[in-house]
């Protein structure tokens, strides 16, 4: 074959330190921005970012030479860097992360998902909905690391 051909797309969650609610307004706005300048800046595409004030959601396509671990490490390196430096200096990610492969044809649907956290948190937590995407991912999972 004469070329590669890929379509490569993630769902990606993370949170704040400690679920901190510590993105608002503004700085909410920002946050996902810059977290999307990141990911252009490696070459990748930042389909949609969104979420609330403690916890991020990006709908990610990547390369075939990205590493996920690699892109989540440096994004959130440099995000809190940013964040810091620009915001408020005892803002940080909690370490680790969910991610989700997504086939082409569901794209639109996290899409939407992603759209709507603002709705979508008036309802549920954040440790209800990682559960929930967890239970439906098949991924077994330890409530002490969802606290």
């Amino acid at each position: 074959m004469g070329s590669t051909f890929f379509s490569l797309h993630y769902h990606v969650v993370f949170s704040t330190k400690h679920r901190r609610p510590l993105l608002r307004d503004e700085s909410l706005a920002r946050m996902h921005s810059y977290l999307g300048g990141i990911i252009r800046g490696m070459n990748g595409v930042a389909e949609i970012v969104g979420g609330v004030a403690d916890h991020a959601h990006m709908l990610l396509s990547l390369r075939p030479v990205h590493c996920l671990a690699d892109v989540m490490r440096d994004l959130k390196k440099e995000s809190t860097n940013w964040a810091k430096a620009e915001m408020d200096r005892k803002f940080s990610w909690q370490e680790g992360y969910a991610a989700f492969t997504i086939s082409p044809t569901a794209t639109e649907a996290v899409r939407r998902y992603i759209a709507n956290q603002e709705a979508h948190h008036a309802k549920r937590s954040f440790v209800d909905e990682l559960k929930e995407l967890l239970r439906s991912a098949g991924i077994e999972y330890d409530e002490k690391y969802l606290l």
